[in-house]
């Protein structure tokens, strides 16, 4: 099924029930924000106005965005910063009526600088309890492991994280992707899936398909976050489709990041072509230029997919989350009675 305009699909697009499952909260950090919160806690930050912070967000790789990544992160400092943060963020999400949501949070990146774990994760639970009774959206929680770090600081988050792992649904893994194979991390998340956590980690963005077999086989991931280079690898295909590994697949960042360089050339539709469960996601939607329905927007102009690719990409977002079946199958009729009601 063919749109008969481009409104026609962005009109589709904004409707749609979906669900964002790659989602740094400390990458939904706006400009704007960032200088209120600086001014608030009386932090001096080295850009003069929002303008220039928009004009440092150029990035040829991964790490060139998380050196101004973590500078950014430093003006939260206060449970009250987290909870405006993350629910600016759902603010956000019920605009692209976005449903359901799976945040990323990175405790270490805060710990290490002083600030409670406590601190973060308050403010951050708050505001999805606040989501989930005043926009309808529900949410889980994600907590990553720094790969940069060592094993031994992931182990100590983990022990930090005890008396909220009931609020926790899984353990991640982001951060600098080369040179830090998920092999690194294998004891920590084997024992938090001891603990009955899920798992996921970042794999094949920048680095090669052997970390994302890594990911599989001795994280036992749940999850691959991103997943670009498995096209590279048929074996990799093969696994991928059989066991129907969900993908959350960022396109804006990828050009941000220079994983693709145009749009036109991005995986996602040779994904969906060879039968893998491809979500889409924003990652760090405030440094790289797009939300939930603007990453849809573009897909779908740069690659021209049609209603039914849409479909199945909203779709796999909820039977690739981690809501219980009841909750997936409920989601799944909502986007048939949609596309019903939008086909008439």
């Amino acid at each position: 099924m063919t749109f008969s305009s481009s409104e026609q699909r962005r009109e589709f697009i904004a409707g749609i029930p979906k669900a964002e499952l790659h989602l740094h909260i400390e990458g939904s950090l706006e400009p704007e924000m960032m200088f209120a919160l600086a001014r608030r806690n009386a932090i001096e930050i080295p850009f003069a106005s929002a303008d220039e912070v928009r004009a440092a967000y150029n990035f040829s790789n991964l790490q060139d965005f998380l050196d101004i990544y973590y500078q950014g992160m430093n003006v939260l400092r206060t449970e009250q910063d987290f909870y405006d943060l993350t629910m600016a963020y759902f603010q956000r999400l019920q605009a692209d009526n976005v449903i359901h949501a799976e945040i990323f949070f990175d405790p270490q990146g805060h710990t290490g600088r002083g600030i409670a774990f406590a601190t973060a994760i308050d403010g951050i639970l708050r505001a999805m309890d606040d989501a989930q009774s005043q926009l309808d959206i529900s949410s889980q929680l994600i907590m990553c492991f720094l790969r940069h770090l060592s094993e031994e600081d992931a182990f100590a988050t983990l022990a930090e994280a005890t008396p909220y792992l009931d609020r926790i649904s899984a353990v991640g893994l982001d951060s600098s992707e080369l040179g830090h194979p998920p092999s690194k991390f294998a004891e920590v998340f084997a024992k938090a899936k001891s603990l009955g956590l899920k798992a996921v980690a970042h794999a094949g963005e920048e680095g090669p398909p052997e970390y994302i077999w890594e990911a599989l086989d001795l994280l036992k991931v749940d999850r691959i976050d991103h997943g670009n280079r498995s096209l590279e690898d048929s074996r990799l295909i093969e696994r991928l489709r059989e066991n129907q590994m969900a993908l959350t697949v960022c396109p804006l960042s990828n050009l941000s990041l220079c994983v693709v360089d145009k749009l036109e050339g991005h995986p996602l539709k040779a994904m969906l072509e060879l039968g893998l469960r491809a979500t889409i996601n924003s990652d760090d939607p405030a440094y790289f230029g797009g939300y939930l329905n603007d990453n849809y927007d573009a897909m779908a102009a740069a690659l021209n997919l049609d209603k039914e690719a849409i479909i199945t990409l909203a779709k796999n977002s909820f039977t690739g989350s981690f809501l219980n079946e009841k909750a997936i199958k409920k989601s799944l009729k909502n986007i048939d009675d949609y596309v019903s009601g939008f086909n008439r």
